[in-house]
């Protein structure tokens, strides 16, 4: 799904224009990213959580030269998904009792 198939979906369920559609994605969007710029991390229950993870600085290689080149360090962001979210996508409906193992 794209970001403007996003917005799309956004519009038509809720039943409003394109524009104000468009605006609260946006606006969203724009939460995220300044509050993984500032360290903190977003949780949305039975959704996921977004964080940043420091990579450490290294020595890579130029592919096309095979020269040695530092890479800088540096933050990432990552996403883990919820257990909800993990049984929704592999078609397991989370209602349902976890069979536990018989004891041996």
């Amino acid at each position: 799904m794209t970001k403007a198939e996003l917005i799309e979906e956004v519009s038509r369920v809720v039943e409003m224009t394109r524009k104000d559609s468009e605006t609260i994605v946006e606006a969203i969007f724009d939460s995220v990213v300044r509050s993984l710029k500032s360290g903190e991390k977003i949780e949305i229950r039975g959704f996921g959580s977004f964080r940043t993870r420091q990579r450490q600085s290294r020595i890579g290689r130029n592919p096309k030269t095979g020269a040695r080149v530092e890479v800088p360090s540096k933050r990432i962001p990552y996403f883990k998904p919820s257990k909800e979210l993990k049984d929704l996508v592999n078609g397991d409906d989370p209602t349902l009792p976890v069979a536990v193992p018989p004891a041996l």
